[in-house]
């Protein structure tokens, strides 16, 4: 059964706070995507598998722990989740990164896939799905639902901003996934927009609203 993580370190809420003021530039909104991204991705790759390692030190060989392989898969939710990739690739940057490109429908609010590349051995990585904002649920459960038809075991999701619409529908369709958080927000509006939220992720990114 998949577990939901809500960060509360001051670091990550410091960032999230300053991610929300609408006067903050592009640059800067970039920047602390990339940040609060890659503090995350420490909680996120918390339980990678080790092995036993025999070194040797300037004073004598030693047995100590490193990583095991590091078999993981990045997979941003296009174009937003773009900017969640860096920050996580300075922490793993031997990774391999898919992409999943997905839009909502305005009338409808449901994912429309476009686009969908993901590494050949995508069965044997842990795979961690990214997009800034968890609001309806629909693309982020639509995404780990092409990822695991072509067979990916092992998926978590992580976003920056939730709304507990999002966690509910993400949990009912993938009870199985491991959800990170950096803030979970009060509600969706009646236009399946995150309150307090940020706006629009990929606008604010990328210099388009």
């Amino acid at each position: 059964m998949g577990k939901a993580y809500i960060f509360d370190h001051p670091l990550i809420q410091h960032k999230t706070a300053m991610l929300r003021n609408k006067d903050t530039s592009v640059k800067d909104f970039r920047e602390l995507v990339r940040e609060i991204s890659m503090l995350m991705a420490y909680e996120v790759t918390r339980d990678l598998p080790l092995k036993d390692v025999e070194i040797e030190t300037p004073l004598c060989k030693a047995t100590m722990k490193m990583l095991k392989g590091e078999d993981i898969a990045i997979v941003p939710i296009l174009r937003a989740g773009l900017g969640m990739v860096d920050g996580m690739l300075e922490l793993i940057p031997n990774a391999k990164v898919g992409h999943i490109g997905l839009y909502r429908d305005p009338e409808t609010h449901l994912p429309v896939e476009y686009y969908c590349k993901l590494p050949s051995d995508i069965e044997n990585r842990q795979v961690i799905v990214v997009d800034p904002m968890l609001a309806t649920g629909g693309s982020a459960a639509a995404a780990i639902d092409f990822i695991k038809e072509r067979g990916a075991k092992k998926v978590s999701f992580m976003c920056l901003i939730a709304a507990p619409e999002g966690m509910t529908v993400l949990k009912d369709r993938h009870p199985d996934v491991d959800i990170y958080i950096a803030a979970m927000d009060k509600e969706l509006n009646d236009h399946a927009y995150i309150v307090p939220g940020l706006g629009d992720a990929g606008d604010r990114l990328y210099g388009t609203r």
